[in-house]
Order: C-alpha cells, then structure tokens, then sequence
C-alpha cells in the first residue's frame, strides 16, 4: 500500500466547498502536488479580478496552481509533467476528458453533493433545495467520462430541515463529504474499494443556475418561492420588480398563517409585519435590497417609501 504521503494528488474545484475539502487533505497529510482551479475572475461593479477560494488556499500552502480556460492539449501535456497518481476532484467546473481520466494510476475520485444517480449535474445542492426534498446526501465516486455517471465508492445521506439555507445544507455537506473522503481514501490505496454501478435508469439532472432565474413568480404558492430563497440565497438571489427597479429580497420567511385575502403579488401589513402574496399563501418579507440601494430592513423601507405597503410587485 501506497503512503498516503507519497501518494502524488492532483486536487481539482474552485469554490468555497472544494477549498475546505483542500484543506482536509492537507491537515491529513496527503501530498498534494498540484491543484487545478477555474481562473481569476472580475467581480462587483469596478470588476476586481478575484481569486477562487482553491487558488488562496493552495498558494498559502506553496501548492502550484493551474488555472487553465481549457483543457487543452497544453494543459493536458503540463498535467502529464506531474505524474499524478490520483486525482480528487469536488465542483471544480470543466468536464475531464478521456485522456486524463487515464492519467493517474488509481483514477480519479468525485466528491459529489448528492444521492447519485439524483441530480446529476453541477447543482444538486440548490436543486435539492428547490425541490423541497427531505433528504439528501453525499456521494464518493470513481470518475468516468460521462457527467456523474462513475462507479459509487461510498455515500451517506443526511436529512434537509424545512427551513433550511444552502449556506446551511453545505456546511453539513462539506462536513459529511470531509469525512466519507477520508475513509474512502485509505480503502483506495489498498485495494480494498468495492465499486458500485449506478443504477441509470433512476438518474435525475440538475443544470447551470442562470441569474435571471432568481425572478418571482408571485403566482407561484409561497412554498415554491421560499424554496426558491433557499436554493439561491448564496447566488443569484431572489428578486421581484417594484415601480420599475428590481428589488432583492434579502431575507424572507413562510407564514404559517393562511393569508389569502389579498390580490397576487400584493404587499400589505399586520401590525409590525409586512407580507407579499403569492399564489397560495404569503411571504413575509423581513430585509430588501432596492437597485442601487444598500440592504434596508424591511420596516425602514416602508417607512421610507410610504407608497411600498399596498402596491402590487411585478407577477413575472
């Protein structure tokens, strides 16, 4: 068996979930080579390039990085130099060709947010979110050429509470997925894993989140729309359109109560609550964000704009 400290690992992700699965290969001694990560982009209205949460993490452990657009046959060439004997990858967000699939002796193991074959895809942690599901899970697979579609190594599932965040559903996620890697691992390197096929014909897909997709539907029931708060809270967000400017709502809850006397997309008060209507049932509105305004609890924005309680919001 392979030391793990003379295991030659290429880790590949680029956000914030894929640094602290960086950092507890790292604190478990795992000799990491080389990490790849997507690269620097420009960000907020003066378009600061920033650096991925992978990239500051790996140069403060003088670990060299990669950020190729593609993976071309440079890239490819470059990878190759390494002599890697196992690839880990988690959301890095380019699919691995073939060619380097092949590369590393032992494969290359995926750490994937889900109950695969469920959500399939680049965003299980929101689409669970966003279909109201009660359970959800971590997977450890062995990659192949098709999108989430490799043998299981291992997975543990976990259940959603009903008001929770995808802040919150990841930091459980990113806790699970540490601890399942790490007893994956070692089983690897010794040749004691026991690959599972994944049954296809149970498969679901979950796609690319696309800002525009954070707009209200007020004619939605006010589950579906504080499904959706949930799902985007971290990005896009959720927002609506009020006398012509778009309105973020920064922080939201479902009532209880059976509110259902107002017209669709409405906003109006109880005493020192301030609702929206939706479909079926009403949103309470706890923290906007009015374009080009700076994040306002929601009593001061009424009082700010007195016209705010009673007008209707866009219906999308």
């Amino acid at each position: 068996m392979l030391d793990k400290k003379d295991l030659r690992v290429i880790f590949m992700g680029t956000p914030e979930i894929s640094a602290n699965i960086l950092e507890a290969l790292l604190q478990d001694n795992y000799n990491v080579v080389g990490v790849y990560t997507q690269p620097d982009k420009k960000v907020g209205r003066k378009q600061v390039l920033q650096k991925s949460p992978v990239k500051i993490l790996a140069e403060k452990n003088s670990i060299p990085v990669f950020d190729p657009r593609r993976l071309d046959e440079d890239a490819i060439e470059k990878l190759r130099e390494q002599n890697p004997d196992l690839i880990v990858l988690i959301a890095y967000g380019k699919i691995l060709p073939q060619v380097v699939l092949d590369l590393p002796r032992l494969g290359a193991v995926n750490i994937h947010p889900s109950l695969l074959p469920k959500f399939r895809g680049p965003s299980p942690i929101q689409s669970a979110l966003l279909a109201g599901e009660k359970i959800t899970g971590t997977t450890i697979m062995l990659m192949d050429a098709g999108i989430d579609t490799g043998d299981i190594l291992q997975q543990e599932q976990i259940a959603i509470d009903d008001n929770e965040t995808y802040f919150e559903l990841e930091k459980k996620l990113t806790n699970i997925s540490v601890k399942l890697l790490l007893e994956t691992l070692p089983k690897l390197l010794a040749g004691q894993a026991e690959p599972q096929k994944q049954n296809g014909d149970e498969a679901s897909y979950c796609k690319m989140i696309r800002k525009e997709e954070g707009q209200i539907n007020w004619n939605a029931p006010a589950e579906i729309i504080f499904n959706k708060y949930r799902a985007f809270c971290n990005w896009p967000g959720i927002f609506t359109t009020w006398n012509g400017k778009r309105l973020k709502l920064n922080v939201i809850e479902i009532t209880m109560d059976n509110l259902d006397a107002h017209e669709i997309g409405e906003v109006f008060r109880i005493d020192n609550t301030i609702f929206a209507q939706t479909g079926s049932g009403a949103i309470e509105l706890k923290e906007v964000q009015l374009e080009g305004r700076p994040a306002t609890k929601i009593l001061d924005f009424s009082n700010g704009y007195k016209n705010f309680v009673g007008s209707i919001l866009d219906l999308n």
